[in-house]
């Protein structure tokens, strides 16, 4: 994100808002996942099927900020070893 806004600051002094992600879509399942990784957590991941499940997609456009010149360098789905 820093590098994204650095790139902004540089390139962009337009008045609408820019949204800065990968361009990728993840489920909560798998950001769990790469949290638990993250964290070291060896335990039970566990959804409440009984509770709504969130919104189906949580991809923002990226597109002005690729026509600015800026691409995220990591997936979203990279690994999170450390």
């Amino acid at each position: 994100m820093a590098d994204a806004c650095v790139h902004l600051m540089k390139t962009y002094s337009g008045a609408e808002l820019i949204n800065i992600g990968t361009g990728e879509d993840v489920t909560i399942l798998e950001f769990a996942r790469l949290v638990a990784e993250v964290v070291g957590y060896r335990g039970e991941i566990a959804f409440d099927a009984s509770r709504p499940d969130g919104t189906p997609r949580k991809l923002l456009d990226v597109s002005r900020l690729a026509e600015l010149g800026w691409h995220a360098k990591t997936s979203a789905f990279a690994s999170a070893t450390l």
